[in-house]
């Protein structure tokens, strides 16, 4: 019975390397679409002309004159700013609603959401290349819960020295 399943799918026999192969090397195969049978690869020794000019491998960089490469350090600066006190606003609204809810759990869903939302934005919009100011961008709202963290420092100093009572300019306890 078992005689007649390997007869049947010689697939499932044991594989037995031969190593006493004293055949002639191995070359080269190119089948041959003009007939029926195939024929080795005739080795090509001759060079190539001279005359013919040589060709770069890849694609030229492409530099569009006019279009700056860089971001420029006053814009950069403008892109942080303009990112940071939508930021700031962001991480102060989510330390007031923490700080006055009872049960925080939907606070502290909502800046996980938030900082998530961040990390994602912020690599898809590095992402795109040959634009500068995206990349500042990018830069910009990866660092959104920074600012937020900044923004909401203060407000957290606030609130302790309400309670406390010893602070230095009424926010920065000591």
């Amino acid at each position: 019975m078992a005689d007649k399943d390997l007869d049947s799918d010689p697939g499932t026999a044991a594989f037995v390397p031969d190593f006493d192969d004293t055949g002639e090397d191995s070359v080269p195969f190119v089948p041959n679409f003009d007939d029926t049978g195939s024929q080795p690869l005739q080795r090509v020794t001759e060079s190539t002309p001279k005359d013919e000019p040589e060709h770069e491998s890849g694609a030229a960089p492409v530099a569009v004159p006019g279009r700056y490469q860089y971001v420029q350090w006053w814009k950069l600066l403008l892109v942080l700013l303009g990112v940071w006190f939508a930021a700031a606003e962001v991480g102060l609204s989510l330390f007031y609603w923490w700080y006055h809810t009872v049960d925080k759990t939907a606070a502290v869903y909502m800046v996980l959401v938030y900082i998530v939302a961040c990390v994602v934005a912020g690599v898809i919009l590095a992402m795109v290349q040959g634009r500068p100011m995206m990349s500042a961008l990018a830069l910009a709202v990866m660092s959104g819960p920074f600012a937020s963290v900044a923004a909401a420092a203060p407000l957290y100093g606030y609130y302790y020295c309400e309670r406390v009572g010893h602070c230095v300019g009424g926010f920065i306890p000591y």
